[in-house]
């Protein structure tokens, strides 16, 4: 048998994929971690800035949340582990050209609506100063920006260039925050959310450039019609776990803004979560793109579901052992009692929506979109009911564990029932 023969068998490339699985997960376990850990140390600036601007800069991270960057990142990530796979490049860097200015042009569009309802949101959340959402409004084009070009990182799995990206990210917004808030005095939303910018644009700048070998290359005609019939179920999928995510934290800034700077600051702890367990959804999703274009088995999925739940399952416990001395760290005395008592019901409803995410992640990436639809009905059910019940904080925290974990039972269904080998 020769030595090709030999790497390219089963028994063979089983250790070898886990083990490029194992390298590539950890260290963009490292990455989400220093550059979370960045991120995180943002919010100590709620020591130093009126209380009200802090409940506005929590309302506008979640304004720039609603950005569907997940669905983006992923698009890209399954097109471009696609075309890698069955040798379509040029049709990727056509598509790719396309999307960018098709995104940009949405946001100008964008910018033209704040024009009309720059009044009435800032009435509806307290905002003082227009300046705040203008700049939100150049987060969102960075955020719109970055995950299209993470995602061409990720489906090439050039995890180097995206995990300096992930870390890069927390250090513009901490130095530039900082900056802007302590040295120059500047103590509003404002000026956290200029960090915001700067991190995200450093962070964009370092994807662009490690990207450039594919969407700098000469483009070849795509199908448009095909391409929709891929992307659009991506989007609207993930879209909706993306929801799930974000819209409590707006709903409690519009109707209850009591304390909304202690429910800000308990869902910032307790998403962190989340992006603790995406570096597994990053490494697994390109590879199990690539196995199903090529019509290859993997194992990369059962391992990766199991690492999830007990990563998942250690930080709720350390959340609610931890949490409250990290929160009287960070925070000011007068938030400790009620995020406190935020803490647990948080981190309990990100615990069935990380695993939620992988088990999408692995059903979109194999083409199966029939779960799609009751993702989306789920979503828009529980924007109904999140609009008609919100009398208390622990009451939306309840509804959000409610329906993330509807949201799990529904992937796990499609997952692992009989027939869920037949695409969508």
């Amino acid at each position: 048998m020769s030595a090709e023969t030999v790497e390219n068998s089963p028994v063979v490339a089983a250790p070898s994929q886990r083990a490029s699985f194992f390298r590539q997960s950890g260290w963009l376990m490292i990455a989400n971690v220093a550059g979370g850990a960045l991120m995180y140390a943002v919010h100590f600036f709620s020591k130093v800035i009126p209380e009200k601007e802090y409940a506005i800069f929590g309302a506008l991270l979640a304004l720039t949340i609603c950005v569907p960057a997940l669905p983006l990142q992923m698009v890209f990530a399954q097109q471009t582990a696609a075309a890698l796979a069955t040798g379509r490049r040029r049709q990727l860097a056509g598509m790719f050209r396309a999307a960018w200015a098709g995104v940009t042009g949405l946001w100008l569009v964008a910018m033209v609506v704040m024009l009309f309802v720059q009044k009435s949101l800032m009435a509806k959340w307290d905002i003082t100063n227009p300046a705040a959402l203008w700049i939100t409004m150049l987060v969102i084009l960075a955020q719109a920006w970055l995950p299209m070009f993470q995602g061409l990182l990720q489906g090439e799995q050039k995890f180097l260039s995206f995990g300096w990206a992930l870390i890069l990210n927390g250090v513009g917004r901490l130095a530039i925050g900082a900056l802007v808030v302590v040295a120059l005095a500047h103590n509003t939303a404002t000026g956290i959310m200029v960090g915001a910018f700067a991190g995200f644009a450093l962070a964009a700048g370092i994807c662009i450039w490690s990207s450039r070998d594919v969407w700098t290359m000469k483009a070849e005609p795509f199908e448009y019609r095909n391409l929709l019939a891929q992307v659009m179920p991506l989007l609207i999928g993930f879209g909706a776990c993306q929801f799930l995510m974000a819209a409590d934290t707006m709903i409690v800034k519009a109707y209850l803004k009591e304390n909304s700077e202690c429910y800000v600051a308990a869902g910032t702890l307790a998403r962190a979560m989340v992006w603790g367990v995406g570096p597994l959804t990053s490494v697994m999703f390109p590879r199990i793109v690539a196995s199903s274009v090529r019509g290859e088995k993997s194992n990369i999925f059962g391992l990766s579901l199991t690492l999830t739940a007990v990563i998942a399952i250690i930080g709720v416990l350390g959340l609610w052992l931890l949490g409250p001395w990290v929160v009287r760290l960070m925070a000011k005395p007068s938030y400790v009692i009620e995020t406190t008592k935020l803490l647990p019901w948080y981190a309990g409803a990100m615990v069935p929506l990380c695993l939620a995410n992988l088990l999408a992640s692995n059903l979109l990436g194999k083409g199966q979109y029939r779960v799609v639809i009751p993702m989306v009905v789920l979503a828009i059910a529980y924007a109904v009911t999140l609009m008609m019940v919100h009398s208390t904080h622990i009451q939306v925290l309840q509804l959000l564990g409610t329906f993330n974990f509807l949201l799990l039972a529904v992937c796990a269904w499609f997952t692992f029932r009989p027939s869920s080998g037949v695409s969508g």
